[in-house]
């Protein structure tokens, strides 16, 4: 900056030289941020394989990860070929349904044109980083469906619906926030997707839940049986990777490199895992008489959830207080869900959906803005809500009436692996 100013002076560099440079410097930088934020979005993915895996049975341990390597893969390509439009389809009138036909063309046959450019998100960054950072929160919302039906479900059915659900029903639930949309032009606000992401895949996986139904011996006589996982170090690991990639998630969603934005979504962000830990270790060991290294972690991923709608407009105070009633109620929500028999392998239902709602409602109640209203917020809730959970129940439906959705009885007993896939998770191999 001296530099420029002394040229300037000199008489050697414009004014309009300096504001190009500058106007550069800025789209770097800012750009720079969001790919590693997409990056630490993408980490998140490994964490997600981590703790399915971990909390799911030694037997079914390639077939979770065979489901949560392909997730991304399939999220991916599917906001590619058509989320990316429809999420983002440029409402000439803020509204329900659009469908940027000029974009697809762009992306697919004119690339050049997409090229670096200062107008291009307020010069904040690329097409291309645009369209990455925001696929990675696509599959991460049908990630959130592979672990709560784990250990019972087709990999055909689940397939199936990963697509529909990535390619469709999650961008088109957020055009209407995100893309500029009805939901926007009201008013309802959602920083980095509490309900956008994690209650549309919540509510996916409730469908998914309810319509495979739980696991054999899962509950007997009106109790619930407990199933082992089959590594809590890996669980754990899952769990701290995917807080480092929240770091990618909250932080990406300023859309800029703005160090006081940025560094205060940080500390909130941080804040509210640590609430949320903390409420899941009392309420689980006041409910259980243990410590429960379980709702422990889930409570950590709880106050990430519940912090994530309201992040960049609450105080540090304020975050603390989210994450611990978060870490609450996922203890609660897991119960609940226990009474009701329905049976979230890793408690996605609880950590997603439950705490997804409760972090969109408390923008409403703690957010610095005073535009920020609380029944707006429920209006949010429930539309999105109402629209993901009935997509996925008809997805699902049809695909229990067609191909099926569940696997047979003996594979089940037997474990996935040796019948989908030939191959143990755990092997030990002794030399004869």
């Amino acid at each position: 900056m001296n530099n420029f100013t002394s040229l300037l002076a000199m008489d050697l560099v414009t004014e309009t030289d300096l504001s190009a440079a500058l106007a550069t410097n800025v789209l770097t930088t800012n750009n720079v941020w969001m790919m590693l934020a997409t990056a630490l979005v993408f980490i998140m993915h490994l964490g997600f394989a981590g703790v399915e895996t971990g909390f799911g049975q030694a037997k079914n341990t390639v077939n979770i990860l065979f489901k949560n390597t392909i997730t991304p893969i399939i999220g991916i390509v599917s906001y590619a070929v058509v989320g990316f439009y429809l999420m983002y389809p440029g409402f000439e009138v803020p509204g329900w349904f659009s469908f940027d036909s000029a974009g697809w063309s762009l992306f697919w046959f004119s690339p050049a044109d997409a090229d670096v450019s200062p107008d291009y998100a307020s010069g904040g960054y690329t097409y291309w980083t645009d369209f990455l950072f925001q696929a990675m929160f696509a599959a991460t919302a049908a990630t959130i469906v592979s672990g709560a039906i784990a250990e019972r479900v087709k990999i055909s059915a689940y397939l199936i619906f990963t697509v529909i659900f990535v390619g469709l029903v999650y961008p088109l639930i957020g055009s209407w926030k995100w893309g500029g949309g009805a939901l926007d032009a009201m008013g309802f606000y959602d920083f980095a997707g509490s309900t956008l992401v994690h209650s549309v895949g919540g509510w996916g996986a409730l469908a998914g839940v309810i319509l495979v139904g739980p696991r054999i011996g899962k509950y007997v006589n009106g109790k619930k049986v407990d199933k082992p996982g089959a590594s809590v170090p890996l669980a754990v690991i899952g769990v701290f990777l995917l807080w480092l990639g929240w770091f990618g998630f909250n932080g990406g969603s300023v859309l800029s490199a703005d160090p006081g934005l940025v560094s205060l979504v940080l500390v909130t962000t941080s804040l509210g895992a640590c609430a949320g830990g903390l409420g899941g270790f009392f309420t689980a060991y006041f409910a259980f008489k243990r410590l429960d290294l379980g709702m422990l972690l889930n409570g950590i991923l709880a106050g990430l959830v519940g912090i994530t709608a309201s992040a960049d407009v609450i105080t540090p105070g304020a975050s603390l207080i989210i994450g611990f009633i978060a870490g609450i109620l996922v203890v609660l929500s897991s119960i609940l869900l226990d009474k009701f028999k329905l049976d979230d392998v890793v408690g996605a239902v609880s950590v997603h959906l439950t705490c997804g709602v409760w972090g969109t409602l408390a923008v409403g109640i703690f957010s610095t803005n005073p535009e920020h209203s609380f029944v707006m917020q429920l209006i949010g809730v429930l539309v999105c809500g109402a629209t993901a959970f009935i997509s996925a129940f008809l997805i699902f439906y049809v695909l229990k009436k067609t191909v099926g959705i569940r696997v047979s009885e003996e594979h089940e007993r037997d474990g996935l692996d040796s019948h989908e896939h030939g191959i143990r998770g755990y092997t030990i191999v002794y030399d004869e």
